[in-house]
């Protein structure tokens, strides 16, 4: 049963707010992914590992992703009871800057036409060859408490989600224009999902065993 005793009226106070703001708050813009290609999507001037590296740096944007499990209504006597229905995954979409040398676009362009060629509908049909893993970080300020530092060493990791099983299903055109000035391009990719894990900073699942 929840505490109904009303809580003490000195602990409203803004020093008792900020006791409670551990770190000073998660910040939406301190974040990395590192994304992951079939080898046969990766273009011929460049190799896997410096594609995910240089994906730590240009991907601009992303999200951590919702959890969703759909409600079952059964009707009975004018009302309605909910139960749980099944758990759904939402697209991943990210913004990636759009380097001089076209890399990160041309290996996810690659690797649809490995899934559906342009010329003839044709393509790889086994979900293992064509699907890959990705992660999403959420960074903190250096020294924050009970984090675990990055690649970067000065950079803490304070979660991180897993997506298993991704692919591609859309990649945004780039819009040209005279106008256009004082600009860099960017695109944004829509990844479909099968799961994902949240993380803790070292890698262990903190969801449980869902018993």
């Amino acid at each position: 049963m929840p505490n109904l005793n009303i809580p003490n009226t000195k602990d409203r106070t803004l020093d008792s707010f900020k006791g409670r703001m551990i770190g000073g708050g998660a910040r939406p813009n301190l974040f990395e992914c590192e994304l992951y290609f079939p080898q046969a999507a990766i273009p011929l001037d460049t190799t896997r590992s410096q594609l995910t590296d240089r994906s730590r740096f240009l991907v601009k944007a992303a999200n951590l992703p919702a959890s969703n499990v759909a409600a079952i209504n059964i009707p009975f006597r004018g009302r309605n009871l909910k139960v749980a229905g099944d758990r759904t995954f939402d697209i991943w979409t990210i913004t990636v800057i759009n380097d001089v040398d076209f890399g990160i676009r041309t290996a996810f362009e690659r690797w649809m036409n490995l899934i559906n060629k342009h010329e003839d509908n044709a393509g790889i049909t086994n979900p293992t060859s064509y699907q890959r893993d990705m992660f999403v970080r959420q960074l903190g300020r250096s020294g924050v408490t009970g984090t675990t530092p990055s690649s970067d060493t000065q950079v803490p990791v304070l979660k991180q989600y897993r997506f298993y099983g991704t692919f591609p299903t859309n990649v945004s055109a780039i819009d040209l224009s005279y106008d256009s000035t004082d600009q860099i391009e960017d695109f944004t990719v829509d990844l479909q999902v099968q799961w994902f894990d949240a993380l803790d900073p070292g890698g262990n699942s903190q969801l449980g065993t869902g018993s």
